[in-house]
């Protein structure tokens, strides 16, 4: 028992960080309570897959993908991997040197897709803008991982160009979304749900501009900022999609699945709950033919 209680946390030994600004201990302790937060909500999210209505499983199976991937990314931050070392550009560093960790927008290529295209499925919207959305969360995210490892304050320049992309994502997740909601009848849920998210993606730009933008905070803490922010946006947003997701109406949203397909009408009809059609028996007429002559309208043959 006393080794057990006497066990530290020693990855920042078997992995030693660099940089002026590093990744302290207790930073890694607070990422590693992020990986188990990922990691039992990714446990809990596969649980859920298999007692979900058949054909109405696509949020488990989107955050399933985004929860395995944090875990992935967070697993590494916290183990003190996928980083490089980079000079900061402002005076207030002077010159310093910086851990800049790459697994943090690895997990941002996958979680905020994951949210646009949950919000678009909810929405009612086409699948172009669905798609549109998605490359507009990967310019975000590219842009700002450019500006990251930019020595100069060219990287402001990325900033601009992220920040654009993230505002017409924005636009679209709350105004478009907004529109076809409505049309689908979930324009309370969806406002409450677009609202909650784009407050969380407008703290991320400012967490960016402090962090590894403008090296005003130190490691840890900017890890603390994102950590918060990743948790409210993907472990929660996740559990509150699924649960709201109960009382939605899959087939006027047209995200209805059976074993033929995706269901493609307004009412959402199941082929399989169809009533089979009758059959004549074998070998003998058919009901309501007269005996001994062709139903009525066909020839003989």
């Amino acid at each position: 028992m006393a080794v057990l209680l006497s066990r530290g946390n020693d990855a920042l030994r078997i992995n030693p960080p660099a940089g002026d600004q590093r990744l302290a201990t207790h930073g890694s302790d607070w990422l590693w309570a992020v990986t188990a937060v990922y990691c039992l909500s990714f446990l809990v999210f596969v649980a859920l897959t298999y007692v979900a209505r058949a054909g109405e499983k696509i949020f488990h199976y989107l955050f399933t993908i985004a929860l395995l991937v944090g875990s992935i990314a967070y697993f590494a931050q916290a183990s003190d991997l996928g980083w490089a070392v980079v000079r900061a550009a402002n005076e207030v560093s002077r010159g310093a040197t910086r851990q800049i960790f790459y697994a943090k927008y690895v997990n941002w290529v996958v979680a905020f897709p994951t949210m646009s295209i949950a919000l678009g499925l909810l929405s009612g919207v086409s699948w172009a803008t669905i798609v549109y959305n998605v490359f507009l969360g990967w310019a975000w995210v590219v842009s700002y991982l450019l500006g990251a490892f930019v020595q100069t304050n060219y990287k402001w320049g990325f900033f601009v160009f992220g920040t654009c992309a993230w505002f017409l994502l924005a636009f679209n997740t709350l105004f478009e979304g907004h529109r076809g909601a409505t049309r689908v009848g979930v324009a309370s849920d969806h406002m409450m749900l677009a609202g909650w998210l784009n407050l969380l993606w407008l703290l991320y730009p400012i967490a960016w501009g402090v962090s590894d933008g403008g090296n005003y905070i130190k490691v840890t803490s900017g890890f603390v900022y994102f950590g918060i922010l990743d948790i409210l946006m993907i472990p929660l947003m996740g559990f509150a999609i699924v649960v709201l997701s109960r009382r939605w109406d899959y087939g006027r949203l047209n995200i209805a699945f059976t074993q033929y397909g995706r269901v493609n009408a307004p009412a959402g009809t199941f082929p399989e709950k169809a009533a089979p059609a009758a059959t004549a028996p074998a070998g003998g007429p058919v009901a309501g033919a007269p005996a001994g002559g062709p139903v009525a309208g066909e020839t003989a043959v």
